[in-house]
């Protein structure tokens, strides 16, 4: 199967697109498109290992949407449906992933947030005076007061959309007090299309065993830190189930349901 890379650097607003690996430095790599995760393109793209070669921090899913991906430090941990967590061998597949090497740009100390919603507002403000036309990968370190988190359960063919799968397989787990690091990704609105512009959250505890895309949170005294990530790049299958799909069909409410509790 052929996959295709496509790389953007926006600071020098060039493009170039090639078969195979490329130099990835400080750039966002992006494996498919999220309208095609929603649209039921849950089969993988690259392995776990071909990723940990493009960024050790950031957020996705596995073949067949078995597990939330959290990438911190190089590890890539799965949280699974059944609320238990463990390291992804390197040889599953990745249908959709975003990850970058982590270099910290920004830094704030002793960070407070009574909900997800005042979160995400404090990261965009961050974002908005550095650049909000830019890519961010953010770190949150610290303790949680409350968390609520889900994984859902593994599909299987004929894969339904991602929004119907999660009304009935979605799985549910709050916590309390739990020390750990939400891995968040901001993408800006020209985005639309290729990703959810705004952010999106996963969290791992400190000990690893806890995990999964965050629903709601309050976070306590914090160490946030954010990588302004200028360059892009993107690859996609070359394969009939992907290039039948839609990709263009506005996705915005069903991506929505997926994102909130």
């Amino acid at each position: 199967m052929k996959k295709f890379l496509l790389t953007v650097c926006i600071i020098g607003l060039t493009c170039a697109c090639a078969l195979g690996n490329a130099s990835i430095s400080d750039k966002l790599f992006q494996v498919a498109l999220l309208q095609s995760l929603m649209q039921g393109e849950y089969d993988g793209v690259i392995t776990v290992g071909e990723l940990k070669t493009y960024g050790d921090t950031g957020i996705g899913t596995f073949q067949s949407v078995n597990g939330e991906m959290i990438v911190l430090d190089g590890k890539v941990y799965r949280a699974i449906w059944d609320g238990s967590v463990e390291i992804a061998p390197d040889d599953e597949t990745v249908p959709f992933s975003n990850v970058t090497f982590f270099d910290a740009d920004v830094t704030r100390e002793h960070v407070n947030a009574s909900s997800i919603e005042e979160l995400k507002t404090f990261l965009t403000s961050i974002a908005r005076g550095q650049g909000q036309n830019q890519f961010y990968m953010a770190k949150v370190t610290g303790l949680m007061p409350s968390i609520t988190v889900r994984s859902e359960l593994v599909q299987e063919r004929p894969y339904k959309p991602l929004n119907d799968a999660l009304k009935t397989d979605q799985r549910e787990f709050s916590y309390e007090n739990i020390e750990g690091t939400v891995v968040a990704l901001y993408c800006p609105d020209y985005m639309n299309g290729l990703n959810t512009p705004g952010w999106h959250l996963h969290f791992i505890s400190a000990d690893g065993t806890k995990g999964g895309h965050v629903l709601t949170l309050t976070a306590k005294d914090c160490k946030t830190e954010l990588d302004i990530i200028s360059e892009f790049a993107m690859v996609i299958p070359n394969r009939t189930s992907f290039n039948e799909k839609d990709l263009a069909a506005d996705m915005k409410d069903a991506i929505r349901e997926v994102e909130v509790k």
